[in-house]
């Protein structure tokens, strides 16, 4: 399976033989998060960086908890219900994307990322093609 955090975050799952079984989309982290920063007016842009402690002090902690801590519990129960599906309840999940390294070590079911998987397929098929 991979992951793909961009405007949307992706989830591709792809059989042990290559074949494209399925997926599932949900809104990217920025785009969600943009989209409460304007139109919440009382809220600000806050980094998009896990806290230390998932009970924010101040404004800009809770914030970043609830942004951060809650997309990944998104993907983490995304991937969950996904692995449950495939017969044996595994696979191999990757990251790849503008905040896989972000977003990644703070999941439990990702283990690696890659930020040039998506580079690396299309010069795969570039050379199925020209062959």
């Amino acid at each position: 399976m991979v992951v793909d955090f961009g405007t949307t975050t992706n989830f591709d799952v792809v059989s042990a033989d290559g074949d494209f079984l399925g997926g599932a989309f949900a809104p990217g982290l920025e785009v969600s998060a943009e989209q409460l920063f304007s139109r919440a007016s009382r809220l600000f842009a806050v980094s998009l960086t896990a806290p230390k402690d998932a009970i924010g002090k101040n404004t800009a902690d809770c914030l970043r908890s609830g942004i951060m801590f809650g997309y990944v519990r998104l993907v983490d129960g995304l991937l969950t219900r996904i692995l449950a599906e495939l017969p044996g309840g595994t696979a191999k999940v990757i990251g790849t994307g503008g905040l896989a390294a972000t977003i990644a070590p703070l999941t439990t079911k990702i283990e690696r990322v890659d930020d040039d998987l998506t580079l690396e397929g299309l010069r795969l098929l570039w050379e199925l093609n020209a062959a």
